[in-house]
Order: C-alpha cells, then structure tokens, then sequence
C-alpha cells in the first residue's frame, strides 16, 4: 500500500474506531484522545481495533508496542512509521 498522508491514516484509525467501537459514532477523535480514558474502549476493544488496522494497511505493529499505544496520535505514529 502506497505511504498515506498523517491526515489520510488518521481518517482511516477513526473511521476504524467507530467500526469496532460504534458507541463512539459521532464522538470527535483528535491525535489528543486518550483511547482507554477518553472513550472507554477496554484492552479487548484495543486488539480489535489493532488487527483491524493492520489487516486493513497491510501493516504490521509488534505486539510488544501494543501497551505503549495511549492515545489516537500514538496508533497514528506506530502504523505511519512502518507504511
């Protein structure tokens, strides 16, 4: 998959977001947004939202990185840095 703008893959994590979590539909996600604290996703919601978007970008993130990965702008970093 050809590299993507921060603003492209930060759509793609959002519009991802809202697919596993659609409680969330509506609510604004910024780069800011603590994932766990701000939206109440729990770590079952994160490594969904994770293999979604590795499957979805071809994309792999070790999974060592998974509990370091907080906030939206975190999970934006980890997927551009290895597109």
């Amino acid at each position: 998959m050809a590299k993507m703008s921060r603003e492209e893959l930060l759509k793609v994590i959002t519009d991802t977001v809202y697919e596993c979590a659609p409680d969330l539909e509506g609510t604004p996600l910024t780069e800011e947004t603590v994932i766990n604290t701000d939206t109440g996703v729990d770590s079952m919601g994160m490594t969904l939202i994770i293999c979604r978007l590795e499957a979805n970008l071809g994309v792999r993130v070790p999974q060592k990185l998974w509990n370091k990965l907080f906030t939206v702008g975190d999970v934006v970093n980890a997927f551009y840095d290895r597109m």
